[in-house]
């Protein structure tokens, strides 16, 4: 065991942080099983497969941007998203980094 419990959280960490924490809801998971290989959806995409209303998805939409989990570009009026595969093969990849360091 290590007693440091009161050790800084590594700056990598802080980030992988928000990207489980916008990953743990059930909701931003099926909006991110939404999207196939490179595809990219706007709001009302996503909307129409989801039980939810278009400012809910919305609102899921922002937190997995925020988080990284998501990218988006807006063209004319419309965001749209798409997944950022890169960022999380990253961030999953620190993950098992420390896990083969660590334990």
């Amino acid at each position: 065991m290590n007693p440091d419990y009161s050790r800084a959280i590594p700056a990598a960490w802080q980030q992988m942080s928000r990207v489980f924490t916008a990953l743990g809801d059930e909701h931003r998971q099926r909006i991110l099983l939404t999207f196939e290989r490179g595809e990219r959806l706007n709001v009302s995409q996503i909307a129409e497969v989801s039980t939810l209303s278009r400012p809910a998805v919305s609102h899921h939409l922002k937190i997995l941007r925020e988080a990284g989990v998501l990218s988006s570009e807006k063209i004319g009026k419309e965001i749209f998203f798409w997944v950022n595969k890169d960022f999380l093969a990253e961030t999953f990849d620190n993950v098992r980094d420390y896990l083969d360091a660590h334990l």
